[in-house]
């Protein structure tokens, strides 16, 4: 496996929301991540793929919601998001894509 599949193991997809529109006008990025994802393994992943320079990286896991489905119990699935904020002069555009 080779080290670009890896970092895409990492990083899954960005999240793009309200409150991570708000956070990217302070120059951090949001992802969601593997649950078993380290800081350090975030940070490499993310200079390795989009090339920029991270100056840090914040993890939040949000715990799955219990739902009800047509009157059948069910669980949304916990996420691992992780805040990336970039250092100045670096940006990431998540609205184009990849």
């Amino acid at each position: 496996m080779s080290a670009k599949t890896e970092h895409y193991d990492v990083i899954r997809k960005p999240i793009i929301t309200e409150k991570a529109t708000m956070a990217s006008e302070n120059g951090a990025v949001v992802f969601e991540v593997a649950k078993d994802a380290t800081k350090p393994a975030i940070r490499e992943a993310v200079e390795a793929l989009f090339g920029v320079k991270v100056k840090a990286v914040n993890t939040s896991i949000t715990k799955g919601k219990v739902k009800r489905f047509r009157g059948i119990m069910g669980r949304r699935r916990s996420v691992k998001k992780a805040y990336v904020t970039l250092e100045e002069g670096n940006t990431i555009d998540v609205t184009t894509g990849l």
